[in-house]
């Protein structure tokens, strides 16, 4: 695997594997464009060093082939202004018209080719599929780690066609890694997680692994409740997987066993409804009375969370606190947020992932406060629940 940093791209033709599974709304308009902002740099030293750039990626999940929705061409026109660069856009990604395309590609150029996910083949993992694409460059870049846990063809596959000098992780995958390595494998004590979101079951994993890393672990979301009831809590009508009761009784152990500190929500905002008009009041988390459903951490919560993560050093947070899109339960993942920030400003090491951390991040508009924020979701959470992402792998062979 070749550096990034130290590759010179003149007279090549870079094939990056970039996210730009960007939202856009009914007028093909699109409403977040950080994916996209995230990459220019990758694309930008390229163009600079005297090279060419091929990119490609997926957008959404069209079903049966090529649909108008899910077209790559309604980002062209933001992506030319981002980069300051006419793009070019081939209607296929691996016809003749990309072939042609790719092949006239001069220097400082720039090609897109249409959403890779119109052949069922991309997300197949097809081998055939992907040396197809791989033909198109003389060098393979995957700056996509929103899709590095994907075993697909241009993610995974695709590596094998490129000698081990002429593939290479970009900037932002570069960056992705080693914030990610750094609160895995290199975190400085104490360590916090803050696991937050609506289930434990989406969780589990990744808590299992930081039981061997972490030093304190805040639960909070939807899931803690869960935890409240495996403790004898009475929760009222707040969300629980009574199937996974019996986990976070083992999990509470384990803890216990590895001398790593859980803490729970002491006390919650509870709700009438789940709804932005409910009825609400304050309430010890494991004394909800029945028809009352606990939507957000409470004030008592809020000061001894904070507590522990102004001592900490390392911070991983991932998930909200509670259902921060209504202004009512909003005021506890605003408070947690506003927490890393001080510690990080204190001198702690603060990595935000997953895709309601970094919506609050950015609601709260502290995500330029914090030492990282991930673009991936999914990949985000494998790495941290200690799975190996094919993505990475495949560039390392």
């Amino acid at each position: 695997m070749s550096s990034f940093k130290d590759f010179s791209f003149a007279g090549k033709k870079a094939l990056i594997r970039v996210d730009f599974n960007v939202p856009l709304n009914d007028a093909f308009e699109i409403t977040d464009d950080n994916r996209m902002r995230a990459t220019i740099p990758t694309i930008t030293k390229i163009l600079k060093d005297g090279g060419s750039v091929i990119l490609m990626s997926h957008l959404g999940r069209p079903k049966d082939g090529p649909t108008e929705k899910y077209s790559l061409k309604h980002i062209v026109a933001h992506l030319s202004k981002l980069l300051g660069v006419e793009v070019q856009f081939a209607n296929d990604c691996i016809g003749a018209e990309a072939i042609d395309k790719a092949a006239a590609l001069q220097a400082g150029q720039v090609l897109l080719l249409e959403n890779l996910r119109f052949y069922k083949e991309e997300e197949k993992g097809d081998e055939a599929f992907a040396e197809k694409l791989s033909k198109l460059g003389d060098v393979y870049v995957n700056d996509a780690f929103g899709t590095a846990h994907r075993a697909h063809a241009s993610t995974a596959v695709i590596a094998k066609f490129f000698e081990a000098n002429n593939k290479m992780f970009g900037l932002l995958m570069e960056s992705e890694v080693l914030s990610a390595e750094k609160v895995l494998h290199q975190a400085k004590k104490p360590f916090t997680a803050i696991i937050g979101g609506a289930k434990v079951s989406d969780k589990i994993l990744i808590i299992e692994n930081l039981l061997d890393r972490a030093t304190d672990i805040i639960i909070g979301g939807g899931m803690a409740y869960t935890f409240m009831k495996a403790r004898d809590g009475k929760i009222g009508n707040s969300l629980c997987e009574d199937d996974r009761l019996e986990t976070a009784k083992e999990i509470l152990e384990k803890a216990k066993q590895k001398n790593v500190s859980i803490h729970l929500p002491e006390d919650s905002v509870i709700a009438d409804k789940f709804a932005s008009d409910a009825t609400t009041k304050n309430c010890p988390s494991d004394a909800i009375p029945d028809g009352w459903m606990g939507l957000d951490i409470g004030g008592k919560a809020i000061d001894i969370f904070s507590a522990v993560i102004n001592k900490s050093k390392t911070i991983l947070w991932n998930g909200p606190m509670g259902v921060f899109e209504m202004e009512k339960f909003q005021n506890g993942t605003k408070a947690i947020a506003l927490a890393v920030v001080e510690s990080t400003k204190n001198g702690a090491f603060s990595l935000v992932g997953g895709g309601d951390s970094v919506a609050a991040a950015n609601k709260y508009n502290i995500a330029d406060k914090l030492s990282y924020v991930s673009t991936g979701g999914g990949a985000m959470l494998e790495f941290f629940e200690g799975k190996e992402l094919p993505g990475i792998a495949a560039v390392r062979e």
